[in-house]
């Protein structure tokens, strides 16, 4: 049944090869410019037939994102010509270490690369007139929520379900690099006179932020003991 279902697949993507093969030889359309995104795509679909097949096939889930991601970066490039097109490989690759946590929530190592790839595209979508501490700033910021996202999921070890604490030192630190370029960015973008109530507006998020975290976490400790 696996290999039936494998032969399948390989012969859409044969078929599909050979027509656009055809086409080209009558002058309908360019095959050069569809090969590789059919190619690209193709492989795509045949690591995610993997994927869907068994539950011990989460790896497939990586190399057939990168190849969809191939293959829309290549489609995309090709009828807009857009540079910011290479946000589509890193979405995809985003897409592709998320389905490996959801299929196996043990595989919480790939939440890491998950943001790290969304990070990436959002950098790839910046203008080019706002290279430089700007995209230092989402770099750093965007590293930073991917850490503390990760705190937030649920780990089970040998006895228990519990969230880790460590994820929360390197998001520190990321934040706090995070908000040092985002405030040089400011500097350079936006007028001193706008800067200083920003800064004002973002301090008071940030301690009404602290504030309500650190109220839930004296309410749960007060509620876990009479709990038990």
């Amino acid at each position: 049944m696996k290999s039936a279902n494998t032969s399948i697949v390989g012969g859409i993507v044969l078929m599909l090869v050979g027509v656009l093969w055809l086409l080209d030889r009558l002058g309908v359309v360019e095959s050069a410019a569809l090969l590789a995104p059919l190619v690209f795509a193709g492989a795509g679909v045949l690591f995610l037939s993997l994927f869907a097949r068994r539950r011990e096939n989460w790896w497939a889930a990586i190399p057939g994102s990168v190849f969809l991601g191939l293959a829309a970066v290549a489609t995309a490039t090709r009828f807009t010509g857009n540079s910011a097109a290479g946000a589509f490989l890193f979405l995809f690759m985003a897409g592709g270490f998320a389905a490996v946590y959801l299929r196996e929530r043990g595989n919480w190592w790939a939440l890491i690369p998950c943001g790290v790839m969304l990070t990436l595209a959002l950098i790839v979508t910046i203008p080019q007139q706002l290279q430089g501490t700007p995209v230092a700033a989402v770099l750093f910021l965007g590293l930073a929520a991917t850490f503390g996202a990760l705190s937030l999921v649920p780990v089970r070890t040998a006895d228990r379900v519990e969230r880790m604490k460590w994820p929360l030192i390197p998001a520190a630190v990321l934040a706090v690099l995070g908000v040092i370029f985002a405030l040089q960015s400011m500097a350079q973008l936006i007028p001193l006179d706008f800067a200083v109530p920003a800064v004002m507006i973002l301090a008071g998020i940030t301690l009404m932020v602290y504030a309500y975290f650190a109220r839930h976490g004296r309410q749960h400790n007060i509620q876990g003991p009479s709990a038990g």
